[in-house]
């Protein structure tokens, strides 16, 4: 009787190691500038006069471990709702090394799907701004 075989799953590359002041001061410079520029003009929009649907209210950036995230934040104006706003991360860049990332978007299933790797920080801010995959 054949052996059964084994399934190859991709699983992108991780940092070793702290993210250099450097380079997050880089990236947060960077990303922070694609947010006011393009992102929330884009997306945070005034509410309508009664909103009846959660809306976007403000859109940030901030590191967690070796991981850059894209955060929206969204309102609850329903009057039974659990908490007055709550955040969704639709964006993440995973530090690879020498300044390369691995850049995922949010599925609809909550788990992050790798698009691309082994990009600069410019492609991937040049991805988040083109939207697709990255619209939150």
């Amino acid at each position: 009787m054949p052996k059964p075989r084994g399934q190859w799953v991709f699983q992108p590359s991780k940092a070793t190691g702290p993210v250099s002041t450097t380079v997050k001061a880089e990236v947060e410079t960077k990303a922070n500038a694609l947010i006011e520029r393009v992102l929330k003009p884009r997306h945070v929009k005034p509410p309508e006069e009664n909103p009846q649907f959660n809306y976007i209210t403000n859109i940030t950036a901030k590191w967690h471990g070796s991981s850059f995230y894209f955060i929206a934040i969204y309102a609850c104006p329903a009057p039974n709702a659990i908490s007055p706003s709550f955040e969704q991360r639709f964006a993440k860049l995973d530090l690879l090394g020498h300044e390369k990332f691995t850049i995922s978007f949010r599925r609809h299933t909550g788990k992050w799907h790798p698009l691309r790797e082994n990009l600069s920080i410019d492609a991937c801010l040049k991805l988040i701004e083109e939207g697709g995959w990255f619209t939150p």
